[in-house]
């Protein structure tokens, strides 16, 4: 049988096969085109000249992984619908005298076809959408975009090597289910699974105990640093609790309920927990990967839109005011008061007040900072800022008394239920805990615990200064120590009038001209920082804009294809029910009350993924609460309302794309 009569065939296989194979070639291409998009987004010189290039592109290079994987395992998925489908075909095929060879050189042209429309098309759309892109990002990041248009051949040449492979596996997939099986298993594949399922209900409590493990882990994580690394073990559980649920803790459910006699026997019970058994037990693998996708998407779009919205809140933690200069001299914060003073700039809102900081780790009882420095399970790394009661009243408008050996504490990522507090070897009595603090920059910007303790007076500081200076190198890692030791430092803030960012910048350069003037002088100590709001701005936009970009293209690619897997799943739930329709109407029930029993099982059977995603967000948000404060989101308000937001936007469009694919599911019962 010769190369063209096999092409001609399977290009009626596919023009006859449309209303299957449409919405898969649809999603190939666009799939395609997100990866050809990311891609080269990644080596974009347009994007390489934008400022904070470096870490747009590692974002956008972790999500081309993403893409990358998700497209393999996404269309290998998605095409074992199609197989599935059509194995009678093939089978009808093999009767007639089509050798299994033969049937393997169709699916060769069939999957051959698909494979250069879905490279052609999503290409030419990758690198027309790419400049769109491209601007997109620069609009999100407030900078301009560069001119030209970009195609690289690499990028083109990944592409096209990385989907030609998937599309060899698929082939040899197909052909795999049809050499393996015997003609009349191909005829009555669609069929296969028509016996009742058995529970499988070790599988289910392993799914209950996998899925209670992964909600415990988010609920009671409380340290911040771990935090991040046990999401990930509580997202794995949660997806092989949610798996196995679907698919062996359903079907033992309703074997539970089909046991209770007097539940059971009744003609609504009956046919709706018999019907959704079957149902459960062809689509629990579809409807588990439709809660995934779910879940990623309400995890993710939530996540970066709080990230992007919160941009200006977390940039004011991070930098309290437009201009924070830490020092160890007094001298030269004066140096600088007069070099803003020179430039004829006036500043507003103006606080300077002492402090010492130091590393130490958290345990009962209080801090200690005489252990080795090394990240445990058993202590908690926290940094530690001390300044004394007058500084602290003076900034925060606050009128606190102690007396000696009391102490004001506040504390952020953590909680300390003490009464009193072990310090350097003193211990403390902490008379009350305070809301308001002297504002401090550099504490928000680290992963750890963060400590802020009120002294009674300056010498109490001093001698825990002096304390820390005879257990440096002990206590503390190179990371923390301060030109060789801890000295005592000053901190001066001040905004500028209206914020206005030149006005800052123009300040900002003053300061570094008078201190790069003074350095001259060897009895000038220069030793701290200093930071502009206006000049970090970018460095902010660059992270938390690319993160928004990224959430919103994965969250995108991840909604198109659970919208797919729901398509299949109409049509599968389609085919299966004509024949339900006439065995329920032969068995007596009318027509109206085989049509509501089973719409009522399709509702349940295609929104259980969207509660169950729901119920997966609300236990991840204490979690993922925690992860928003390493990026200086502190108001779990505002998280909350981002997380609700989303999930309704997502629920309104996931009830219209059931309204739309469920006209398929209707169309095909009624033929």
């Amino acid at each position: 049988m010769n190369a063209r009569f096999l092409s001609r065939l399977a290009r009626q296989n596919l023009r006859k096969n449309a209303r299957s194979y449409g919405p898969f070639l649809l999603a190939a291409v666009l799939t395609v085109c997100m990866f050809y998009i990311i891609s080269s987004l990644a080596v974009d010189p347009g994007l390489q000249s934008m400022t904070g290039a470096t870490t747009i592109q590692i974002v956008i290079r972790y999500g081309m992984v993403v893409v990358g994987l998700f497209s393999v395992i996404f269309l290998f998925y998605t095409n074992s619908f199609l197989i599935k489908r059509r194995k009678r075909e093939f089978g009808l095929f093999n009767v007639l005298g089509l050798e299994k060879k033969h049937l393997a050189g169709v699916i060769a042209f069939e999957t051959l076809y698909v494979a250069l429309v879905s490279l052609g098309l999503g290409l030419l759309l990758g690198v027309a959408l790419d400049k769109l892109l491209l601007l997109t990002v620069a609009k999100i990041l407030g900078v301009a975009a560069p001119m030209g248009f970009f195609v690289s051949l690499w990028v083109v040449a990944v592409t096209a090597a990385l989907f030609g492979g998937i599309f060899l596996l698929i082939f040899l997939y197909s052909i795999r289910q049809v050499y393996v099986a015997r003609p009349v298993e191909l005829l009555q594949a669609e069929h296969a699974g028509e016996r009742e399922p058995k529970a499988k209900w070790l599988l289910a409590l392993v799914g209950a105990g996998c899925l209670g493990a992964g909600y415990y882990i988010a609920l009671t994580t409380t340290d911040v640093l771990q935090a991040i690394f046990l999401f990930f073990v509580a997202v794995v559980l949660v997806i092989i609790g949610t798996y196995l649920l679907f698919t062996a803790g359903s079907v033992a459910l309703l074997k539970l309920l089909k046991k209770n006699k007097r539940y059971y026997y009744k003609t609504r019970h009956f046919t709706a927990v018999s019907g959704m058994m079957y149902r459960m037990k062809q689509n629990a693998v579809g409807l588990a990967n439709i809660c995934i996708l779910s879940t990623m998407v309400l995890v993710m779009v939530s996540g970066t839109s709080c990230l992007m919205l919160g941009m200006e809140s977390a940039l004011h933690e991070r930098y309290p005011y437009d201009m924070n200069i830490s020092r160890s001299d007094e001298a030269t914060i004066e140096l600088s008061k007069k070099a803003v003073a020179d430039a004829g700039i006036v500043p507003e809102n103006e606080t300077e007040y002492s402090y010492v900081t130091c590393a130490a780790y958290s345990v009962p009882g209080g801090l200690d900072v005489t252990v080795d420095y090394t990240l445990d399970t058993e202590s908690n790394l926290a940094d530690v800022m001390v300044t004394d009661l007058a500084d602290y009243n003076r900034c925060t408008g606050q009128d606190y008394d102690l007396a000696p050996g009391e102490i004001l504490l506040k504390t952020a990522r953590t909680d300390y239920a003490g009464d009193t507090l072990e310090l350097l070897g003193r211990t403390y009595t902490v008379k009350e805990r305070v809301e308001p603090m002297v504002k401090y920059g550099n504490m928000t910007a680290n992963l750890t615990e963060s400590w802020y303790i009120v002294v009674a007076d300056r010498a109490e500081l001093e001698q825990i200064n002096e304390a820390l200076s005879v257990e440096k190198g002990v206590a503390q890692s190179a990371q923390y120590q301060l030109d060789g030791d801890y000295k005592l430092r000053r901190f001066y803030g001040f905004d500028v009038a209206g914020h206005d960012e030149e006005t800052a910048l123009n300040a900002r350069l003053a300061i570094r001209a008078a201190w790069n003037k003074a350095s001259e002088d060897e009895s000038v100590d220069l030793a701290g920082t200093y930071e502009c709001r206006a000049w970090e701005r970018q460095d902010f936009v660059s992270l938390y804009g690319s993160l928004f970009f990224l959430g919103m293209f994965l969250g995108l690619l991840f909604t198109m294809a659970a919208i797919l897997i729901i398509y299949y799943k109409q049509m599968s739930e389609g085919r299966d029910d004509r024949e339900r329709f006439q065995i329920m109407q032969k068995v007596g029930m009318s027509r109206l009350e085989v049509k509501r029993t089973i719409q009522a099982q399709v509702l349940i059977v295609f929104f259980l993924p969207l509660v169950t995603a729901g119920v997966h967000t609300g236990f991840a948000f204490p979690i993922l609460n925690r992860v928003m404060t390493l990026f200086n989101l502190m108001s779990t308000s505002f998280y909350l309302w981002c997380v609700l937001g989303v999930f309704v936007l997502f629920a309104a469009l996931y009830a219209v794309v059931y309204s739309l694919t469920a006209r398929t599911y209707y169309r095909l019962v009624s033929v």
